[in-house]
């Protein structure tokens, strides 16, 4: 928003400049002594030839079109776009710019007739040049060209352009993408010694060293280099140059300074460094900047506190610091900057209240605060402010309710409050806020009743998102009909709000709503009204308790591009055209039957979901034909038969979820071609054979899943090239043989989670790939700020792995990325634990149980600070158990029974938590928590508590991760509690359990929680 106001200025600037230049280098036309000539008939034939070549492209404004109106019995000065010298009549200012032509600018070209053009502009057409340019070298007297979005360009007309020397304003911007590298810069530099306006925007300058940008001439006014590839150190001397008056280097990501601490150019007064990488804190010199208009700085790396001399921007409209680390409260000083219109601080750490100086910003239209950690109540007189048109508070910490509104802004269009802790009612004031576009108040606690009336007083409303709250009251088709502009309603997840279905209430065909959520309100049968809602794009009615079966008039009515009817009671569903669908989701039903068969028509669709049903049969032959398809869930049913070859042939499947069904035969080796296949997911049926080599195609794939199976190969190293592969399950099936990394190429470079258990592998432990995996070593408190979810790439799909706790196999819903997990249980390997091992520091599960090693625990384990789970047990482990163990302060599982093990048990932070069953079938160790003394022990004092490894019940579980939870970043604490926890738990049990852990984390973070836009793929 803020390039546009600025660019806009820049060019009115360049334009006011352009005319000023050409009216003072010929007479006033109210002359007497000088005659006024018309256009000379050689450059009124040059223009019309340009004209006669010239396709006009399909525009929506005709109007753009003024090389139309060019008319031989007109004088040419007078056309549209053309500006002539009024002393001699040559045409020395031409304007064709957004007027929606094509053209070709062969040498040839009539244009290069002009030869006193000063002026020119063909920005945002397309016009094309050969591959070798003798044309723009003929324009001597150019000062001014603007080429933006208008052409492809080579190292030609680059080099002819960088020989015209009067150029004053150039914009070579928006082209094709053009490699600007030392030689081409260095002669830009060298020749073009009267610019003042440069605007290089996209171009590729990764090649240019930034401390070449001090070659530029002095008398630089704006230079604009946003998204120019650049990287390296900027030099602050560019900040000095005495005439500089727009700075842009926005969307240079690898670019790096920190700001100067003096001596800011005086004359500044645009400044944009978003997204790059300037870092530090804000100095003091900024508030010397006392021209400065418009500053953006979004999505940096600045901290520390805003510095008190920003009040002395008094000139300032445009501020912007969102997506950094800055903190401490928002300073009162933002109330002296009354011609602020934009402020946005969003996504920062800032905290406390919202200061009531901002009260006094009367221009102020638009605020935005959101994602920080802002306190108390919300400020009623936030929405009295007389200018703003749209408000941010979202992803905060309000609490209390909303007051009532003294004066109601009668302009505002944009409230969001969303992700807060606000509670109460709405108040009745808040309706009186009349012009309201956009209403989001989601995942607060709100109460009360929506009351109808009050709602129909905002007949301007677009979208209206109250879920995830408490409020009740019933939404009728015929409130619904009354917001008329209404485009999005969101009201799910309101335990006491009900939809009243009732055909006789509908009088209205609801012309513009287009998104409608009514997730768990209480329906109890399809919404019949919904079938005059032929605007309707996507339906969301999940979790509700629609039972029955659905019928295809109830369906085809509508337009759909997403249906949502997961998590009901629907026992069937007719075969019905998906012809504009591009999602289904139908999980978690009681759905019986085949599979619904998808008509011929049904290439579109994109997303389909139908796991979690009781469906039988085969997989149709026609799914192969839904060309489009990028996700295809169908796990969790009993499905048989075998895969079909086919479905490798979609070339934009992404995501293929199987498991537990009774597929049978092999793994087809269709994936051929690098397939776009990130997710396969195989676990728990019947299937056998090895694993098809195609997969070393897949280059994406980051999820391979193919446990609890029959297939009988041995370890596949060759998958070990794939570069982001992150997740391997082999469990249970008859792999066999030796796991070595003989070949160094084959290593796994982004492998987290890995389970081999429950098959027939020998030899030694592979020491050669635990050196190589580098992702279970050294996470940084950044990555634990940045915690995300495998598969987190967009909002439909969480992948989801099974890993073995107590003896019991439980589904981790949600796969952090920096969980970490090896898992080598019951096979034969033997030998020693390799040291190697230790190095793995970030690894929060292990598993070496149930195999024949031999030798002492390595004390190298012992640098393992993140281990929240070590299950050595029925192995032929000797000697101590290493004192470095109990290091692991976040050790909630510990399995060293049925070893061979000796002398005393450590003591100390988590051994203290442990119980005999850690321990058993080691008969030479002795002291707490076992009754066997060790020599010269005391008398012990109070055990530990102590806990039966045998009892599932849940509360074991709950006290022990309680106990590895005391400090921040426990990943498998806060997960495998929650699992532990949420086994057999209805699913809104499940919802609010990971709503709080969600919280934890992010509070140990630093980051507030980000709302999801939908619910996790999940099975109880």
């Amino acid at each position: 928003m803020g390039r546009l106001i600025w660019f806009s200025q820049v060019l009115c600037l360049c334009f006011l400049l352009l005319q000023f230049q050409v009216q003072s280098s010929s007479p006033s036309q109210s002359s007497p002594d000088l005659p006024l000539h018309l256009c000379r008939p050689e450059e009124r034939s040059a223009l019309l030839d340009f004209k006669s070549t010239t396709i006009l492209l399909q525009c929506r404004d005709t109007t753009r079109h003024m090389i139309q109106t060019w008319n031989q019995r007109i004088d040419c000065c007078l056309w549209k776009g053309i500006i002539c010298d009024k002393q001699k009549g040559h045409v020395i200012g031409l304007d064709l710019s957004s007027n929606c032509l094509e053209a070709n600018l062969t040498t040839n070209s009539s244009l290069f007739r002009l030869r006193k053009l000063q002026n020119l502009n063909l920005a945002d057409n397309y016009f094309y040049y050969p591959s070798i340019s003798f044309g723009f070298h003929r324009w001597k007297s150019l000062t001014s060209l603007y080429l933006s979005g208008s052409a492809y360009m080579g190292d030609s007309l680059l080099f002819e352009i960088f020989s015209l020397p009067k150029l004053v304003s150039l914009d070579l911007s928006y082209n094709y993408p053009l490699l600007l590298d030392n030689m081409k810069f260095q002669m830009l530099v060298q020749n073009l010694t009267k610019l003042r306006f440069l605007i290089l925007d996209t171009m590729n300058m990764s090649l240019i060293v930034p401390s070449s940008l001090l070659n530029l001439t002095s008398s630089i006014e704006y230079l604009s280099l946003r998204a120019c590839c650049l990287q390296g150190n900027f030099p602050k001397q560019v900040f000095q140059l005495p005439s500089l008056q727009l700075l842009d280097l926005s969307y240079n990501s690898h670019l790096r300074a920190n700001l100067p601490q003096s001596n800011w150019s005086s004359t500044l007064e645009y400044l944009n460094l978003a997204k790059t990488n300037f870092s530090g804190e804000l100095p003091d010199s900024i508030g010397n900047l006392k021209l400065l208009r418009e500053l953006e700085l979004h999505d940096c790396q600045l901290y520390g506190s805003i510095p008190r001399s920003l009040a002395n921007l008094t000139k300032i409209t445009f501020l912007d610091f969102s997506l950094n680390l800055l903190q401490g409260q928002i300073p009162q000083l933002f109330g002296k900057l009354h011609k602020l219109t934009y402020l946005r601080l969003d996504a920062n750490n800032f905290g406390g209240e919202i200061p009531a100086s901002i009260f006094n910003l009367t221009h102020l239209t638009s605020l935005s605060l959101s994602s920080n950690k802002l306190l108390g109540r919300v400020p009623s007189w936030l929405f009295s402010l007389p200018s703003l048109y749209s408000l941010d508070l979202s992803n905060n910490r309000f609490t209390g309710s909303i007051d009532h509104i003294e004066t109601p802004n009668l302009i505002l269009e944009d409230v969001f409050l969303s992700n807060n802790e606000i509670s109460g009612s709405i108040p009745s004031s808040f309706f009186d806020l009349v012009k309201l576009v956009i209403v989001d108040l989601s995942s607060n606690n709100l109460s009360g009743t929506i009351t109808p009336n009050l709602l129909s007083k905002l007949v301007h409303l677009e979208t209206l998102d109250l879920s995830s709250n408490n409020l009740s009251g019933t939404i009728t088709p015929n409130l619904l009909s009354k917001l008329v502009h209404l485009e999005t309603l969101d009201l799910s997840n309101n335990g006491w709000l009900s939809l009243n279905n009732n055909d006789t209430d509908v009088n209205y065909s609801f012309s513009s709503l287009q998104y409608l959520m009514l997730s768990s309100c209480n329906i109890y049968k399809f919404p019949s009204f919904l079938r005059k809602v032929k605007s309707l794009q996507v339906l969301d009615i999940s979790k509700n308790k629609i039972s029955g079966h659905i019928h295809k008039w109830e369906i085809e009515g509508m337009s759909l591009d997403t249906l949502d009817l997961s998590y009901n009671f629907l026992t069937g569903i007719d075969s019905f055209d998906f012809g504009h669908l591009e999602s289904i989701d139908l999980r978690s039903n009681l759905l019986q039957g085949s599979l619904p068969i998808p008509s011929t028509t049904s290439d579109v669709i994109q997303l389909l979901f139908i796991s979690g049903n009781n469906l039988t049969g085969e997989i149709p032959s026609s799914y192969c034909n839904l060309t489009s398809l990028t996700i295809l869930d169908l796990g969790n049913n009993s499905l048989g038969g075998k895969i079909p070859k086919c479905l490798g042939n979609l070339s934009d499947l992404s995501i293929l979820d199987l498991q537990m069904n009774k597929f049978h035969g092999v793994i087809p080796n269709s994936f051929v071609n690098r397939s776009k296949v990130s997710t396969l997911k195989l676990n728990g049926n019947q299937l056998e054979g090895r694993l098809p080599p195609s997969l070393v195609n897949c280059d994406d794939l980051e999820v391979l899943d193919v446990g609890n199976n029959y297939l009988n190969d041995t370890f596949p190293h060759w998958l070990g090239v794939l570069p982001w592969l992150q997740v391997l399950i082999l469990r249970s099936n008859r792999f066999h043989g030796a796991i070595t990394n003989s070949r160094p190429a084959f290593y796994f470079p982004q492998l987290r989670i890995i389970d081999v258990s429950q098959n027939d592998f020998m030899g030694l432990l592979p020491s050669g790939y635990f050196r190589n995996w580098t992702c279970m070593k050294d996470v940084t408190p950044a990555d634990i700020a940045k915690l995300k979810y495998i598969g987190d790439t967009d909002n439909y799909y969480n992948d989801s792995v099974k890993v073995v706790l107590k003896g019991f196999e439980v589904e981790l819903v949600r796969i952090f990325t920096i969980f970490t997990t090896i898992d080598f249980s019951s096979n034969q390997f033997h030998g020693q634990i390799p040291a190697e091992l230790g190095d793995l520091n970030s690894l929060l599960l292990l598993n070496l149980s149930h195999n024949s090693l031999t030798g002492q625990i390595p004390s190298s384990l012992g640098k393992m600070t993140q281990l929240e789970s070590l299950d050595l047990s029925s192995n032929k482990l000797e000697g101590k158990i290493p004192e470095q163990l109990t290091n692991l302060t976040f050790l909630a599982v510990l399995k060293l029974s049925h070893n061979d093990l000796v002398g005393q048990i450590p003591q100390g932070n988590q051994f203290n938590t442990f119980s005999n069953d850690s321990y058993i079938g080691n008969s030479g160790l002795c002291g707490l928590p076992l009754s066997k003394k060790c020599h010269n022990e005391e008398e012990p004092g109070a055990l530990a508590p102590k806990f039966d490894e045998e009892d599932d019940s849940v509360a074991p579980f709950e006290w022990k991760f309680a106990l590895a939870g005391y400090g921040c970043g426990l990943v498998l604490g806060l997960s495998l509690g929650y699992i532990a926890f949420t086994i057999g738990k209805p699913w809104w049990v499940v919802k609010k359990v990971e709503k709080y852990q969600q919280k934890f984390v992010g509070r140990c973070n630093g980051r507030h929680k980000k709302r999801k836009a939908q619910e996790p793929y999940q099975r109880s």
